[in-house]
């Protein structure tokens, strides 16, 4: 019988090995200095060492020969260590060597006693990630779904996913009780400071269409900030938006028991339509929809306690 879950690998993993000297004192760091006045913006990639479609097109734009037209700009593969044990015959295995890089991202973890892989790389990107502006980090889903923006919950995340405008759906959310994003780490996740960060899901790992989506997400990030033009040189946009939704992310579904089981299968932005569905049980608890209309944000595979199955969530009103 064949496994729903299984997925085929459509994408090869890139060479990454040209790029491990990087020029930051960071294996896999590299700073593209324009000499002219400018923010810092900075692409990360392989945050999950599964997750390869964004290390596709940084290589793509080193290859491309990109040059910042102002400010600086920094590319780094984060998670090298997980990525290095990729195979596609088993990709999922790969996503962390000891843990997951992408919920470290507070003081106390990151100045606490505890060690692992991903910890160390943490600790060494961190001072580099302190000195960014604007952070766009590309990911993948385990599902077949459409692909995503990743806002945080402040609203300068939400305008942020408006002016890029790519991909059409925007996903305002608090993040995961696991621990916190890099997206949402220090000034990222402040109202008052001026920094930002967005988290692009380009849809399922390995298909073409997610990097495809890394793609065009990135160009229109760095574009967006004056990096790129993409009205000249080798980097052009593709693709004319649709109009952007919002889907507010109202009740994180994290597991408490030893086992979590869904109802049915759910791959991701379904909307049931009915206020007190069933969509799974966490051990014996029953788990329903709060609402009419409830969105289902990336239902996950990894059934654990202390993850998170799902996000529910409702379509709301741009700028409200």
């Amino acid at each position: 019988m064949t496994d729903p879950n299984a997925y085929t690998v459509e994408i090869s993993p890139p060479d990454i090995s040209p790029y491990r000297g990087g020029n930051t004192g960071i294996e896999y760091v590299t700073t593209l200095d324009s000499g002219k006045p400018g923010p810092h913006v900075m692409v990360t990639t392989l945050v999950h060492g599964n997750e390869i479609c964004g290390a596709i097109v940084v290589d793509e734009l080193f290859r491309g020969g990109i040059r910042p037209l102002h400010g600086r700009l920094t590319l780094a593969f984060c998670n090298v260590a997980a990525f290095e044990r990729f195979d596609p015959a088993n990709p999922e295995v790969s996503r962390w060597v000891d843990e997951d890089f992408n919920r470290l991202w507070t003081t106390a973890v990151l100045d606490g006693e505890r060690n692992s892989t991903e910890l160390r790389r943490a600790r060494t990107l961190r001072p580099l990630i302190d000195s960014v502006d604007f952070l766009l980090d590309i990911h993948s889903m385990q599902h077949p779904s459409d692909p995503l923006l990743l806002t945080g919950p402040l609203a300068k995340g939400r305008e942020l996913a408006a002016a890029i405008a790519y991909p059409a759906l925007a996903v305002s959310d608090a993040g995961h009780a696991a621990g916190r994003r890099m997206r949402d780490y220090a000034a990222f996740g402040e109202t008052s400071s001026p920094k930002n960060a967005m988290l692009v899901e380009c849809g399922q790992h390995w298909t073409q269409g997610a990097v495809d989506v890394a793609r065009e997400t990135t160009l229109r990030f760095l574009a967006h900030f004056g990096i790129i033009d993409p009205r000249a040189g080798p980097f052009r946009l593709s693709t004319t938006p649709f109009a952007q939704q919002i889907v507010e992310v109202t009740h994180p579904v994290t597991i408490e028991a030893e086992t979590f089981r869904f109802a049915q299968t759910f791959t991701g932005l379904q909307v049931i339509e009915h206020s007190g569905t069933l969509i799974g049980w966490d051990g014996d608890r029953e788990v329903r929809t709060p609402y009419d209309h409830c969105v289902l944000v990336m239902p996950s595979k990894r059934l654990y306690r202390g993850q998170t199955a799902v996000r529910l969530g409702r379509f709301i009103v741009a700028g409200a």
